[in-house]
């Protein structure tokens, strides 16, 4: 994974000053206000990662983030912390933050800000970040790294993928998410693993060639997008898709759209390319 943007960019907290609105109503995690962030959550930053989560009541989908990062800061057993920050109750500190959008995140690592993500994600992508960041934190001398736990189906799905048998593999990565449904490395060991089967044996001159030739053929374009985001054109697999759907409508714009948001699960949310594919997708949308 990519690192962050502006990793280590220290951002100056101390002229914060007390905040005049009360803490909203219990929710997930630690609220964070103008005092408690520069007496208490820059001080723990020393000791473990914290993931300070902007939100508002005004907006639905960060309070779904919020429980999302909640859930994640239990599964991950307090190998970092969790704030809230309620942009309404606490706008010098979404100030001083940045907060251009929310649901908005950053991290604390060892008093220094690092902005994580500007909009909601998938679980499996949010959990990809948090690894980075502890991973991050843990060269810093800041917590611990990731332990890394495989499921007997992952080493039959890892071991499966070595040996090229793709379809074994699938069928692993299947039997793991019918046992855990919400298993995010199993999600995009999935997706990795049919981007690999619905590529393999092609060529990319071939397939691209083709593509152009017949622009309207829907099932070429999603070929040429695969081959193009399996060979690291990332950008020229957004734009292909993204024209589609521009282009198109009805049942070709469902599936080309749907085709988008699966490649969208394979590249790190934190990546300026799949940032501004997202929105390039919502302008052809709406």
């Amino acid at each position: 994974m990519s690192q962050p943007p502006n990793f280590g960019q220290a951002f100056d907290l101390s002229s914060l000053g007390r905040p005049k609105t009360p803490p909203p109503a219990q929710m997930p995690g630690l609220e964070v206000t103008a005092g408690n962030l520069t007496a208490d959550f820059l001080p723990r930053s020393k000791e473990k990662p914290v993931i300070i989560i902007a939100w508002s009541v005004r907006s639905p989908e960060s309070q779904e983030m919020v429980s999302t990062l909640a859930a994640l800061e239990k599964s991950y057993a307090g190998s970092w912390i969790l704030g809230r920050l309620d942009i309404d109750a606490q706008p010098q500190v979404a100030e001083a933050f940045q907060t251009k959008s929310i649901p908005y995140a950053v991290a604390i690592i060892a008093e220094q800000m690092v902005p994580l993500f500007e909009q909601s994600y998938p679980e499996a992508q949010i959990r990809l970040v948090i690894d980075k960041v502890l991973a991050l934190a843990a060269e810093q001398g800041v917590g611990a790294a990731p332990i890394e736990v495989s499921e007997p189906e992952e080493d039959e799905a890892m071991a499966a993928l070595e040996a090229g048998d793709f379809g074994v593999a699938e069928a692993a990565y299947k039997k793991l998410l019918a046992r855990k449904p919400a298993d995010s490395f199993a999600k995009l060991g999935l997706a990795q693993t049919q981007l690999l089967i619905r590529t393999d044996g092609l060529e990319l001159d071939t397939v691209l060639a083709k593509a152009q030739v017949s622009p309207s053929d829907v099932a070429l374009q999603l070929q040429a997008a695969d081959m193009e985001i399996v060979n690291g054109g990332v950008e020229a697999a957004f734009t292909r898709l993204i024209h589609l759907v521009k282009e198109s409508s009805g049942d070709v714009r469902n599936k080309a759209r749907e085709h988008l948001v699966g490649l969208f699960l394979l590249v790190d949310p934190s990546d300026p390319r799949l940032v501004a594919a997202r929105s390039a997708l919502a302008n052809a949308l709406y």
